[in-house]
């Protein structure tokens, strides 16, 4: 990529934080939309479930071929089809006359998906060269986040409340559309110099892996344990496959050599971690507000404006904390205010008085807000820029395996428990056990922030590079030779 003058670096990161936005704000939105869907599509709750899993299923599947696709043949040429994919699929949606057919068209969605945001925060990388610029760079990127979850649920309370549910799929035309045009015309075409090759067993094995514990997750208060159970064996059967085949191979799907990093490990089981706990507490927020206290969309929105005012706040004061003082700070604050949150919500029952409702809202928005931008420094920093299409994309598979796993397990914990009595009687009681599950993840986010960003840990971190290195070292040295 040639070098850009800092405005023109800056418009790229304002254009890839526009396809950020459309893809965090459809999710945030959705939440809200969801039980006007139920009523109208007569879902049940694995329903809901697969309407979100749906989408992040098909987008963990394919992030990591959509990422080491973009270094090989143009990162702008496969960013671009994503909007097209993404755009069209947001248009099926708001057309879907049944919860099978919205189903489906959400894939078309996440196909599109998959192409956006590992390959704009390859994009990124590749601008931003100087590590502070781009762990400020990166801040940004999270702030988009918080952005879109402080207008996601109060834009699509006012849409479900006025036009309808399906009105939510329509504020991505224009964002995908002007994000289009602006692409084609300022972000320069950039690929890897030296491109890797597909990987077709180990994209099958993925896909066999996530696809088959998601469903057996989803559909276990459903279904016969042997039924959950076969489901089960074939996701063990692809791991152990996936970590037999892929080291043997040249230029596998997922370099499992980039986990000898003890960060960029911690840094995955953080992302899976904190999007689990983010999955999971919109799901129970939006269901306990709009099901049992009876608020419409837009008042269901409105008390979640504080996590989501707190996000945007934290997530740019992440990314300068990032960039100067490294990740540590950052995940110690994060993993303290989430675990604080759950513990609110599983021991003293916050969602009934109004008072810590707003208080575990603001340390959950607080926490997710810190935690963004470290795991994705960590994932691309000191990795050659050669692989920062593959690692920015291992670190987005691991934010949506952490969204599919957190929506799967919390609304399975959920249907299982709601049972047994009516509805808004039980619903507390049944998510007590979801909130203790997210209160685990803001632990796990804390103890690994810690573990990870020691010293030692950074020797890993340098010793993994130059072994990625190495063997591009004697490429290159062979061609000159």
């Amino acid at each position: 990529m040639p070098e850009l003058s800092h405005r023109r670096r800056l418009l790229v990161l304002a254009i890839c934080c526009m396809s950020l936005l459309i893809v965090s704000l459809d999710n945030t939105v959705l939440n809200v939309a969801l039980p006007s869907m139920q009523r109208e599509l007569h879902a049940s709750v694995a329903g809901l479930q697969w309407t979100i899993d749906a989408y992040t299923l098909v987008l963990a599947s394919l992030l990591m071929l959509a990422g080491s696709t973009a270094d090989r043949i143009g990162r702008r040429k496969v960013f671009q089809t994503g909007l097209v994919l993404f755009t069209i699929g947001s248009v099926l949606c708001s057309l879907a006359p049944s919860l099978t057919l919205l189903v489906v068209f959400r894939m078309v969605q996440a196909v599109g998906g998959s192409m956006l945001n590992p390959v704009a925060m390859s994009i990124i990388t590749n601008t931003f060269t100087d590590p502070r610029e781009r762990a400020r760079a990166i801040g940004a990127w999270g702030g988009v986040v918080g952005i879109s979850m402080a207008a996601g649920p109060i834009v699509g309370g006012l849409l479900v409340d006025s036009v309808g549910w399906r009105s939510i799929f329509w504020i991505n035309l224009p964002v995908g559309v002007a994000a289009l045009l602006l692409t084609f015309l300022y972000v320069p075409e950039s690929r890897a110099p030296r491109a890797r090759r597909p990987d077709p067993v180990g994209q099958l094995l993925v896909i066999a892996l996530l696809g088959s514990l998601t469903y057996a997750i989803i559909e276990a208060p459903n279904t016969s344990a042997g039924h959950t159970l076969a489901y089960g064996a074939v996701a063990l059967a692809a791991l152990l496959a996936l970590l037999w085949y892929e080291p043997r191979r040249a230029e596998p799907l997922i370099d499992l050599r980039f986990f000898r990093s003890v960060p960029f490990s911690g840094a995955t089981v953080i992302a899976i971690s904190a999007f689990a706990a983010l999955s999971g507490f919109l799901f129970l927020s939006t269901l306990y507000l709009q099901n049992v206290r009876g608020l419409d969309a837009l008042h269901a929105g409105l008390w979640m404006l504080p996590m989501a005012v707190m996000c945007a706040v934290c997530a740019p004061l992440s990314g300068r904390l990032v960039g100067s003082r490294g990740p540590r700070v950052s995940l110690l604050t994060a993993g303290i205010a989430m675990t604080a949150s759950g513990v609110l919500f599983g021991a003293f029952e916050a969602q009934t008085s109004n008072v810590t409702l707003s208080i575990g809202y603001v340390l959950f928005g607080l926490g997710f807000g810190f935690v963004n931008a470290p795991i994705t420094n960590t994932a691309v920093s000191g990795m050659p820029r050669a692989q920062a299409g593959v690692a920015a994309a291992v670190a987005s598979t691991s934010r949506q395996i952490g969204g599919t796993l957190g929506v799967a397990v919390i609304g399975a914990v959920l249907a299982a428990g709601i049972h047994s009595g009516p509805y808004k009687e039980v619903f507390v009681p049944a998510a007590r056990t979801g909130w203790w599950i997210l209160t685990a993840c803001g632990l796990a986010v804390l103890l690994l922030g810690a573990l990870t960003t020691g010293r030692w840990a950074r020797a890993t971190a340098e010793r993994t590079a130059r072994g990625l290195q190495e063997p591009e070292v004697r490429d290159a040295a062979g061609v000159g030779a």
